[in-house]
C-alpha cells in the first residue's frame, strides 16, 4: 500500500474534512494512469525553469515571508489549502438517503396501494411508519457524523512559514501561494514547491510515483530538456514526505490547482476495497439477501397458489423479504462506531477513521517503541564522558554545538543537551563559534554534522550519532587531550565502555569531531570520514510508573506486545525488565538483514525485543506478523514509524507526532501512555461486541420468523399476517435495536481479541433461528384449535395472537443471546436497552387490545390467551437458555 493511496482516500473518501485511507484500497502506482491536464504540466515546468527573482515576482512573494494581510487577501482568492473531496451532505440530501431504503421503500408502496383502495386509516398508520423510521435514522446518522467530525478536528498538521518575517506554525489549510516554507525530516509537503535552498534533502514520491526509493531534490534550476514535473529536483508535490535533510520553498499552488489535488477531481468516483469489517458486514447482509430471494418467491407461491389473491400473496411476500433485510443495520454500525469514538475520545484516543475501532478490538499483538511508551519521555543529559567513561566539558560543550546549529527535526536527545548547558555557557558558545553549513540526519548514516567556524580561524566538523555508526566513520580518539589512532585493542576499550553504560540503561551517543581547512563551505556526507572521537553524551529515560500496569492488563487481554526500537539492545532489554516485560529473545537489524522471509515469520513470532532497526526493518516485521495471522496494532510517532504504521493493521500514533506518522496512523493518541491504549482496546471491544449482538439477533431473529411464514402458509387457509403486520412488527423490534449501542458488554466478552467471523454469524442464525419458529408454530396450534381462529372469517384473531407473540419473543431474544451468563440474573442489559424493549413489548401488546386496533386491522385478544402468552414466553425463555448452553459447549462465545 503506497501513501499516494492513502492519501487520495483521506480527501476523497471521508465526508466533511480530510479523512484517512483505507488500507485495503487499490494502489494507483502508477501517476501516468491518470494524467494532469497540459497546462498544468506546462505551468510546473515553467516554475521550474524559472530563475528565482521571477519566481518571487510573479507570486508577489519575498524571502522573508508574507504578511499576513496579504496572505489574507490571497487566502480569500484562492480558498483554503484543501483539496476537493466529498462535501458535507445537505440536510435534504441526508434525508432522502434515509428514507431510499428497501424498508420504506416498500411501506410507500403500501401506502399508495391503500390509498388507492380508499383504505385511510391504513395509509395514515403506514405513512407515520415511514416518517418513524426515516427521522429515527436522520437523527441517529447526524449526530453520529457529527461527533465524528468534532474528534476529526482535535488532530491536524501544521507547516512551518515565514510570515512577517518569522517563522510560526500554521494549519496547513492556511498556507496560500507566494508563502515560504520551511521542512525538515518528518515533514509532509503541503503544497506543490519550488525550492529556494535545500541541503542533503531527500523526498518521497511513493505517493505520486509509485517509486519506493526516496529522490534527492536540490535548489539548483531544472534540466531545460525536462519534460515530467516530477523528474524535476526542484519541484516538490502535495502529499509526498520529507525523508531527510532541510530546505526551504515557494509555494507556488495550493488545493484544488496543485498536481495532487488535480488528480484528485478526476478521481472522485473511484471505488475502494472494502476492509475486512467493512466485507463481513456486507457478507452478513448479503446472507440475509440471497435468503430472501430463495424464500420470498416461495412465500409468493405458495400463497398465491393455496389463497388464490395473487396481489396479497405478492404483497406479502415483499413483506417477508423487507423483514429478512437488516435495513437498520447502516444506522446501527454507524451509532455504535460513533459512540465507541466519542467514549475513546474521553479516554484520551482520538479514532481518525471509525471501523479502526473494529481492528482496535481484534488486536492481538502490538508493537511498540521504547521511548515515552515504555519510558517516561523525559529524556535527561545523565553523563558527558571523554572515550573511557570519565567527565569531560569538552564533549557537552561540542554536543551542545551540534544540536543548536542543526536546523531538522530536534529530538528528544537534542532538547536534552540544549537544557543541559548553563545560560552563560550557551552565549560564550554561541559567540566564539559560526555555522558554515551542516550535513542533516538519515536513517541509513543513523548520525547527523554541523560544521562550525571558531573565530573565523578553522571550520569543525561536529558528528553526533549512534556510536557504531560514528565508529564506523573514526580513524583517532582523543585521549586526555591528545589524538591517537583507532586500533583494535582501544576499540575494544571503548566498546566495553559504552556497553558498561548501556547496561546501565542509559541511551550513549557518540561525538567525533574534524578540523577542516576554513576556505570550503558547502560540505556532504563524504566529509564524514578520518574523524576523532572524542567521547560520549549519555541519556536516562526512566520507565514510567504505569508501564508495568499496562502491560500486565494487555497481557489479561490476550494483547503480545513486542518492543521494537532503533536503541542499543541492551538498554531496551534493562527498561523491558524494569517494566516486567518478559524478554524470550533480543534481535537486531543486521541479524534481520540475513534472513529470509520464512524465517523472519518465525524469529518475529518467538522473539519479544528487537533493537538497531531500521524502517523498513520496522515494516517488514509487521508484516511478518500480520503474515502469521495476527491483528497487528503498530504504536510509533516517529518518521522512521511511518512505513511500519502504514502496514500494520491498526496504525497508532501520538498528537506531537510528527506529520507523516498522524497521517499514516488510523488512531491518535492525545497521552503516549499504554495504560491510555490497553483502556482503548477494551472501549474498541465493546463497540465490537454490541455491533455483534445487533447482527447475530437480526440474523437469527428475522431466519425464524421467515421460517414460520413459510410453514404458516404452506397449511393455513389465509395469510399467518398481513403485510402491514409484518412491517409494523419489523419497524417496532429495530426501534427496540437503537439502544443496544448503549448496552453493557460482559467483562469476559472483552478479555480476548474479537475477531470478524462471517461463517460464525451464519451458524449462529440456523441455530438459534427455528428456536423462534417451535414457538410460533406452537401459538399457531393454539389459535387454531383453542380459541377457534380457524377460518377465514377469524383470521384477524389469528393474525393478532401471532402478531403479539412473534414481536414480543423477537425483542426478548435480545436480553436471552445478547450475553452467554444467565439473563436478568448474571448479566443485566443496559438502563436504555431495558427501557426501549419494554416500552416496544408494551407497544406490542397495545397495539391490539387498545384502540388503535382497527387501524393495524388487529383485534383484540381473548383475556384467557395471556396466560397461555406467558407460558409460551418462560418455555421460549428456558429453551433458548439450554440451546445456548449447548452452543456455547460447542462453538464457544464471541
Amino acid at each position: 500500500m503506497n501513501l499516494f493511496t492513502r492519501l487520495f482516500e483521506s480527501f476523497l473518501r471521508k465526508r466533511h474534512t480530510a479523512g484517512h485511507f483505507r488500507r485495503r484500497a487499490m494502489p494507483l502506482e502508477n501517476s501516468t494512469a491518470r494524467p494532469v491536464p497540459d497546462h498544468l504540466a506546462r505551468q510546473l515546468l515553467a516554475a521550474a525553469h524559472e530563475d528565482l527573482d521571477s519566481a518571487l515576482n510573479r507570486l508577489h512573494a519575498r524571502l522573508e515571508g508574507l504578511r499576513d494581510a496579504e496572505a489574507q487577501v490571497i487566502g480569500a482568492q484562492t480558498g483554503p489549502n484543501e483539496v476537493e473531496h466529498e462535501k458535507p451532505l445537505a440536510w435534504y440530501q441526508h434525508l432522502w438517503l434515509c428514507y431510499k431504503n428497501p424498508f420504506n421503500l416498500l411501506l410507500t408502496v403500501l401506502a399508495i396501494v391503500s390509498y388507492l383502495t380508499e383504505d385511510p386509516k391504513a395509509t395514515i398508520v403506514i405513512g407515520t411508519m415511514v416518517i418513524l423510521s426515516t427521522l429515527l435514522r436522520f437523527v441517529q446518522e447526524g449526530r453520529s457524523n457529527r461527533a465524528a467530525e468534532r474528534l476529526k478536528a482535535m488532530v491536524s498538521n501544521t507547516a512551518t512559514v515565514l510570515r512577517n518575517g518569522q517563522q510560526i506554525e500554521l494549519p496547513i489549510r492556511q498556507l496560500v501561494q507566494g508563502d515560504i516554507i520551511v521542512l525538515s525530516a518528518g515533514d509532509m509537503i503541503p503544497a506543490d514547491c519550488r525550492l529556494l535552498s535545500a541541503k542533503d534533502l531527500f523526498v518521497s514520491q511513493a505517493a505520486m510515483t509509485g517509486e519506493s526509493l526516496p529522490v534527492e531534490k536540490m535548489a539548483e534550476l531544472a534540466d531545460a530538456h525536462g519534460k515530467d514535473p516530477m523528474e524535476l529536483a526542484n519541484l516538490l508535490f502535495m502529499g509526498t514526505n520529507v525523508i531527510s535533510g532541510a530546505a526551504t520553498a515557494l509555494v507556488l499552488a495550493t488545493g484544488n490547482r496543485t498536481y495532487f489535488g488535480t488528480i484528485a477531481t478526476r478521481v472522485t468516483a473511484t471505488e475502494r476495497t472494502p476492509t475486512a469489517f467493512e466485507a463481513g458486514v456486507n457478507s452478513v447482509s448479503w446472507l440475509l439477501i440471497r435468503f430472501a430471494l430463495v424464500m420470498a418467491p416461495l412465500v409468493f407461491l405458495i400463497n398465491g397458489w393455496t389463497k388464490g389473491d395473487w396481489m396479497e400473496a405478492f404483497l406479502f411476500a415483499l413483506s417477508v423479504a423487507v423483514g429478512l433485510t437488516p435495513e437498520m443495520l447502516p444506522m446501527i454500525v454507524t451509532s455504535t462506531l460513533a459512540k465507541g469514538a466519542v467514549k475513546l475520545s474521553k479516554k484520551k484516543v482520538v479514532v481518525k477513521r471509525l471501523d479502526a475501532i473494529q481492528n482496535f478490538g481484534a488486536m492481538d499483538v502490538l508493537c511498540t517503541d521504547k521511548t515515552g511508551t515504555l519510558t517516561q519521555d523525559k529524556i535527561v543529559l545523565e553523563r558527558h564522558t571523554d572515550v573511557f567513561g570519565q567527565p569531560s566539558d569538552e564533549v557537552l560543550q561540542f554536543a551542545y554545538l551540534n544540536s543548536h546549529y542543526q536546523t531538522g527535526l530536534k529530538n528528544l536527545l537534542d532538547r536534552a543537551v540544549l537544557d543541559h548547558v548553563e545560560l552563560q555557557t550557551e552565549m560564550q558558545l554561541a559567540r566564539d563559534y559560526v555555522k558554515v553549513d551542516e550535513i542533516p540526519f538519515d536513517f541509513v548514516r543513523r548520525r547527523m554534522s554541523v560544521v562550525v567556524s571558531e573565530k573565523n580561524d578553522h571550520h569543525e566538523l561536529i558528528c553526533k550519532g549512534a556510536v557504531e555508526e560514528i565508529l564506523a566513520a573514526c580513524s583517532h580518539l582523543r585521549l586526555n587531550g591528545v589524538d591517537v589512532a583507532l586500533d583494535a585493542s582501544l576499540l575494544a576499550k571503548v566498546l566495553d565502555t559504552t556497553h558498561g553504560l548501556n547496561a546501565e540503561g542509559l541511551r550513549v551517543v557518540a561525538v567525533a569531531v574534524k578540523e577542516v581547512p576554513p576556505h570550503k563551505t558547502v560540505y556532504g556526507v563524504a566529509d564524514e570520514t578520518a574523524l576523532t572521537l572524542i567521547g560520549y553524551v549519555a541519556f536516562l529515560d526512566p520507565p514510567k510508573e504505569s508501564t508495568a500496569p499496562a502491560l500486565r492488563a494487555l497481557a489479561e487481554h490476550g494483547v503480545t506486545v513486542k518492543v521494537l526500537t532503533g536503541d542499543n539492545h541492551l538498554v531496551t532489554a534493562k527498561i523491558c525488565r524494569e517494566v516486567g516485560l518478559a524478554v524470550h529473545g533480543v534481535l537486531q537489524g543486521p541479524q534481520l538483514d540475513e534472513m529470509d522471509d520464512a524465517t523472519l515469520a518465525r524469529a518475529a513470532e518467538d522473539n519479544t525485543v528487537f533493537a538497531k532497526l531500521s524502517p523498513l526493518h520496522k515494516e517488514r516485521l509487521v508484516r511478518a506478523l500480520r503474515g502469521n495471522g495476527h491483528i497487528v496494532g503498530f504504536m510509533g510517532d516517529g518518521i522512521n514509524d511511518a512505513p511500519a504504521l502504514r502496514a500494520a493493521d491498526i496504525g497508532i500514533s501520538v498528537d506531537s507526532a510528527v506529520d507523516i506518522a498522524k497521517e499514516a496512523a488510523d488512531i491518535i493518541l492525545l497521552e503516549k501512555s499504554l495504560m491510555v491504549l490497553e483502556e482503548g482496546v477494551l472501549e474498541g471491544r465493546r463497540t465490537f461486541s454490541n455491533m455483534l449482538k445487533y447482527i447475530r439477533m437480526t440474523a437469527s431473529s428475522n431466519f425464524g420468523n421467515v421460517f414460520s411464514v413459510l410453514v404458516a402458509s404452506a397449511f393455513l387457509p389465509f395469510l399467518p399476517m398481513l403485510p402491514l403486520h409484518l412491517l409494523v412488527q419489523n419497524l417496532l423490534y429495530d426501534v427496540s435495536q437503537i439502544a443496544i449501542p448503549f448496552d453493557n458488554v460482559d467483562a469476559e466478552l472483552i478479555q480476548k481479541p474479537l475477531s470478524w467471523n462471517p461463517r460464525d454469524i451464519g451458524r449462529f442464525m440456523v441455530f438459534f433461528g427455528p428456536i423462534s419458529s417451535i414457538f410460533d408454530i406452537s401459538t399457531f396450534i393454539l389459535m387454531w384449535h383453542v380459541f377457534g381462529a380457524n377460518t377465514p372469517e377469524q383470521q384477524t384473531l389469528f393474525q393478532s395472537g401471532w402478531f403479539v407473540v412473534g414481536l414480543l419473543t423477537q425483542t426478548l431474544i435480545v436480553h436471552l443471546i445478547r450475553t452467554p451468563k444467565l439473563p436478568f440474573i448474571d448479566s443485566i442489559a443496559s438502563v436504555p436497552l431495558l427501557v426501549a424493549t419494554t416500552a416496544i413489548m408494551a407497544v406490542g401488546v397495545f397495539l391490539p387490545m387498545g384502540p388503535l386496533a382497527t387501524y393495524f386491522k388487529l383485534q383484540a385478544l381473548p383475556l384467557g390467551y395471556f396466560p397461555w402468552l406467558l407460558g409460551i414466553l418462560v418455555c421460549y425463555t428456558v429453551l433458548t437458555t439450554f440451546m445456548k448452553r449447548v452452543y456455547l459447549r460447542k462453538f464457544g462465545w464471541q
